[in-house]
Order: C-alpha cells, then structure tokens, then sequence
C-alpha cells in the first residue's frame, strides 16, 4: 500500500496548470506523520509506500528528514519495511539532501516539461520568470547520484508542438525513466490534437530507434500500453 503526505500546499513556483490550492499556507505535523507511519508499519510483512508530496515538499526538508528516520527506526523494531519517495520541482534540490537521499533510500522524482520553450511557458518562479535555466544543474546534480530518478513531464495544448523534442531533450539529460501526462484541463482543439498525432509519431520513431538500438528506456505513453 502506498500512503501520499501533502506536507504542505505551498509552493516555491507558480505554475500555472497546478491543482493545488495556496491560499491559507498549510504544513503537515510532525505528529501525523509518525501516526501514519505507525498505521502503515501495522501492515507487517509488507512493504510500506510513503510518499511526501505537495505544493512542494521540499519547502518541508526537516519534515522529510523526521520522517524517514522515524520510518527506518520502526523497521528495526518492528516486521515491516519501508519504501520512501519524494516529487519535487528541483529547485530546492541539493548535495545535502542528495547525500541524504541515497544514505536512507529515498527514491526522487523530477517534475520537468523539456525544453525551455515548453517547460518555461508554465513552469515560473514566484516573480513568473521561468525556471529552465535554474534546474539545468540540478538535473546533473540528481542523476550523478540516482541514475534510474524518474521525470514527470506534463503536456500541454500550447506546448505540444514540442513534446517529441522535450522527451529527446530529457533522454539526453540522462533520464531512462519519462512519465508523461496530458493536463487534460488545458484548451485542446482540433488544432492541437493534430499536432499531439504528428508528435505521437515522432516519438514513436525514436523509440524505435533507441529500442533497435539496444539504448531502451521507459516511456509511459507507450509502456503503459
């Protein structure tokens, strides 16, 4: 079973496709983390998911920390086992919390929509500058130390037109692992479904390509099919 932590619904970005409601900032307590942590290690036996997610998780890094070794304490004393993960924007990403991460085994997800004319159109930062440039680093910082960390990148209406150049963007980065997503909310016409179709066989093409080539990797759209 896998229990999601909204840690807080506050946000270092303004995205402007985000679900997440940021008025009247929250952030979850300590105490019921470690009260959901204690129901999922009553499953014994089994492997716990727990996941921390938000607005941006890592606004809450001494609520991830807490967490985690709370987590692994339970495992040495009680018949249950723990698997960790976090999904974050990247900005707040760095060599402590990475060191971190592989010592207590917590898997990262990156949120990341390609290139900087796909990703920046949506992705921006409080002051609404896009953020391409300022994760750049922090994508090489990641994969260095956790080679298989997924992306999650989400397609757009107004950026379609570049989602086969965003998935070759990322593949080259270094990411063996692309989710793809439509925000199914966007304003998608004919127009644009045209262009998701020509996308779609580009994509496939290049999959192609890399599977014949023996250089695979995941790419949601097609594996979950």
């Amino acid at each position: 079973m896998h229990y999601t932590l909204h840690l807080t619904n506050n946000c270092n970005m303004q995205c402007d496709y985000c679900y997440v409601d940021k008025e009247n900032v929250q952030v979850m307590h300590i105490s019921t983390i470690k009260k959901v942590i204690d129901m999922a290690a009553g499953n014994s036996g089994q492997s716990q998911g727990i996941i921390f997610f938000g607005g941006e998780p890592l606004l809450c890094k001494d609520l991830i920390y807490q967490a985690i070794e709370y987590g692994r304490w339970k495992e040495k004393h009680m018949d249950t086992c723990f698997h960790f993960k976090v999904t974050t924007n990247g900005l707040l990403l760095d060599k402590q919390f990475i060191d971190f991460s592989k010592e207590y085994g917590l898997f990262i997800a990156l949120s990341h929509d390609g290139v900087a004319e796909a990703h920046n159109l949506h992705r921006k930062d409080r002051e609404g500058k896009g953020t391409f440039e300022m994760l750049s680093e922090k994508i090489d910082l990641l994969l260095s130390s956790h080679p298989y960390a997924p992306v999650l990148m989400t397609v757009n209406h107004d950026n379609v037109r570049y989602f086969a150049e965003s998935v070759e963007y990322l593949y080259d980065k270094g990411f063996k692992y692309i989710i793809c997503s439509m925000n199914y909310a966007g304003k998608w016409d004919e127009e644009s479904l045209k262009i998701l179709a020509r996308e779609y066989n580009k994509l496939a093409e290049f999959y192609l390509r890399k599977t014949l080539a023996e250089e695979k990797f995941y790419l949601s759209p097609f594996e979950v099919k």
